[in-house]
């Protein structure tokens, strides 16, 4: 009888598969396209959940007719290979750190937030589509065979450290996570920059491979476990805010419809829009997070200091202004 009855469940079971398997089938079918979409962070973290609806967002809109496969960090595609991986059409879609792609897209590192600048969200709409940084991107962008969706904004970049600033001499010979122009921004402050995906900067600290790192905000520091293993935040932002892209493989973008464009766009719009909000509440809960496992704040940088910290960023923004013809231009708007 147990026999029989264990037959049984086994067909049952096995016919579930065969429906669900079914189910899925039918719904990739219902989808006239669908879409391998990649971001930098791991399940499960704050910005993971945001791109996640972001992805929602465009098969609701779309009335199923897209389907967006999401792939966090360290799935399928490793960071230092997004830009080249959406550019070939192995990804439709990705959210980038630029700075992680220097060398393919010089004009990114500019993009993002070079080191020193300053900006409120107002004046970051501005600078973009106001004083035509939206049109020199999309231009530079599209050379890459990549259409250049509506930017999203973050706060500012700090930089968190195993060992206490007291001056701005104590960066000196520090191993710190910071790619880009960042890195070149430590390097004029006589740190030793490191070029590390996000999902490899927990462990780089703990065995101390690495002595610091940024993060693209202070929320990457808490969601990372940074401060788990390195306690002391360094009060000066890197940047003050960072603006990020959304990219799309031009080949894929073409073969959608007129409306299905809209979508996207529209998609992309109320994303960055839930970034900002969403990221101004988290970063004050981050800072109280961290502080609780015993996160400090080094001292407050000396007027010395501040005068040093503001050289180096001059440095360089000399440097990138002349990288390519398109950082040039976004230095110069935006001076």
């Amino acid at each position: 009888m147990t026999r029989i009855w264990s037959s049984a469940r086994t067909k049952i079971a096995a016919s579930l598969i065969a429906v669900a398997g079914m189910g899925i089938t039918m719904e990739a079918m219902a989808a006239d396209v669908t879409w391998r979409f990649t971001n930098l962070y791991s399940r499960g973290t704050a910005f993971g959940d945001v791109y996640q609806s972001f992805a929602d967002k465009i098969e609701a809109d779309s009335n199923g007719r897209m389907k967006i496969n999401m792939l966090y960090a360290g799935e399928g595609v490793d960071t230092n290979g997004i830009i080249g991986a959406t550019k070939s059409g192995l990804l439709d879609m990705a959210a980038p750190f630029q700075p992680m792609h220097a060398g393919e897209i010089p004009f990114g590192v500019v993009e993002v937030g070079l080191p020193g600048s300053n900006g409120t969200l107002e004046e970051l709409n501005a600078q973009f589509y106001d004083k035509g940084w939206s049109e020199v991107l999309t231009e530079a962008y599209d050379r890459h065979g990549l259409v250049w969706l509506s930017p999203y904004f973050q706060p500012g970049v700090y930089v968190i450290t195993k060992t206490k600033i007291e001056s701005i001499e104590d960066f000196k010979g520090l191993k710190i996570r910071a790619p880009g122009a960042y890195g070149r921004f430590f390097r004029e402050l006589g740190a030793s920059p490191v070029n590390l995906a996000w999902g490899e900067t927990y462990t780089s600290l703990a065995t101390g491979v690495i002595d610091g790192t940024i993060g693209s905000n202070l929320i990457d520091h808490r969601d990372g476990n940074f401060a788990e293993v390195a306690k002391f935040m360094y009060p000066l932002p890197v940047s003050s805010a960072q603006a990020l892209p959304v990219l799309v493989n031009k080949n894929a973008w073409n073969k959608l419809p007129d409306d299905l464009k809209q979508v996207v766009r529209d998609a992309a719009k109320w994303h960055a829009k839930e970034q900002a909000e969403k990221s101004a509440i988290w970063e004050q809960e981050a800072v109280a997070d961290m502080q609780k496992i015993g996160m400090t704040w080094s001292p407050e940088a000396s007027d010395a200091d501040k005068a040093q910290w503001q050289q180096a960023a001059e440095v360089v923004w000399a440097h990138y202004g002349q990288t390519d013809k398109y950082s040039s231009r976004l230095v110069e708007l935006m001076k």
